[in-house]
């Protein structure tokens, strides 16, 4: 590879990092907003016009505050937990294409960090890291509610961990790979996997919310039960890393789905646009529209919790267990049967 390569790399890599810290940071302000508008009130007003340097004023509170590690806690595996957390967190983006490649003079650059041929399992694999930061964080804290959270935690991953692998399983059959690159690339204008694949969109956006800890899933920090569940006894910028990996997650969740469920980048009419705006100005249009059905998908995470209850903690086993995973397996059989009747 050329140096000139590895700085595009080096750079491609920088912007997804910044894009995803301010989308985490700018999404607990959308959250507080979208929260006062279902409950008729105004929200974050005074930092700035319309609030908007409320997560500013937010980052700085969490960098000042008193940094405590409880007396009886692990001080090490304390720290080693939300590190854990927000590292997970960003490197599932590496293998997400963000957009056609851009064509500057004779230089092709993809929009992608790498496109590794089994990317879906790379996903899986760092969803699954993350769950240890959540674990470790709340045993070293030594604090039976964190503890408690960190177990919640740990057995609701395995649990919706197992429905979201096969919903993904009905989705190989139909497109042949593991690379999300190519997947993206199949759904070519609006041939979306979402067409053929609903039950299983369906099977992995419920998933979703669970592996990312959001209501109605939110048990591992449930706090009428809980304190603050596995974080109770974090405080400045280690909390600040938890509650960043949780926006991280959701915002990395949101461009899986879109890529494997809803396109990507693809829209109708992209050939069209693509001939007429040129090969650098084309390809932005479809990251612009990328990100758009990103935030949708965010907006819906903020939607929900902010709608239905919370689960009891037996619902969200029963769900898992008894509902979503007989689902995803019969999803799988009808799809085989589909294609091989196809073919």
């Amino acid at each position: 590879m050329e140096l000139v390569d590895i700085g595009i790399k080096f750079a491609l890599v920088a912007v997804i990092f910044g894009i995803s810290l301010v989308v985490a940071m700018y999404s607990t302000y959308a959250e507080r907003k979208i929260a006062a508008f279902f409950q008729d009130r105004v929200g974050p007003n005074r930092a700035g016009p319309f609030g908007m340097f409320q997560p500013l004023a937010d980052g700085a509170k969490m960098f000042m505050k008193e940094e405590i590690i409880p007396t009886n806690a692990t001080p090490f595996l304390f720290i080693v937990g939300p590190s854990l957390a927000i590292l997970t967190a960003c490197i599932g983006s590496a293998v997400i294409p963000w957009g056609q490649n851009l064509t500057v003079g004779d230089k092709v650059i993809p929009l992608q960090v790498t496109d590794i041929n089994v990317g879906i399992l790379y996903i899986f694999g760092v969803v699954s890291l993350g769950v240890y930061g959540v674990m470790i964080g709340g045993w070293a804290s030594n604090n039976k509610y964190s503890l408690l959270g960190a177990i919640r935690a740990a057995s609701q991953n395995i649990s919706y961990e197992i429905s979201m692998g096969l919903s993904i399983i009905a989705l190989l059959l139909v497109t042949g790979t593991l690379s999300l690159g190519e997947i993206a690339q199949q759904q070519h204008g609006w041939h979306w996997n979402v067409i053929y694949q609903p039950v299983g969109f369906i099977l992995f956006l419920v998933c979703a919310f669970a592996e990312t800890n959001r209501t109605p899933f939110d048990l591992p920090e449930c706090e009428t039960e809980l304190v603050g569940g596995y974080h109770t006894e974090y405080s400045s910028m280690k909390l600040g890393f938890y509650l960043f990996a949780e926006y991280i997650n959701m915002f990395i969740s949101s461009a899986v789905m879109a890529t494997l469920y809803w396109g990507g980048y693809n829209y109708p009419g992209m050939d069209w646009v693509t001939a007429h705006v040129g090969p650098v100005i084309g390809p932005l249009i479809g990251t612009g529209v990328f990100f758009t059905k990103i935030f949708l998908f965010i907006f819906f995470f903020m939607w929900v919790r902010w709608t239905i209850p919370r689960f009891r903690y037996d619902q969200l086993m029963d769900l898992g267990w008894k509902i979503l995973i007989p689902l995803a397996i019969a999803n799988i059989v009808v799809t085989g049967v589909w294609i091989t009747l196809a073919s």
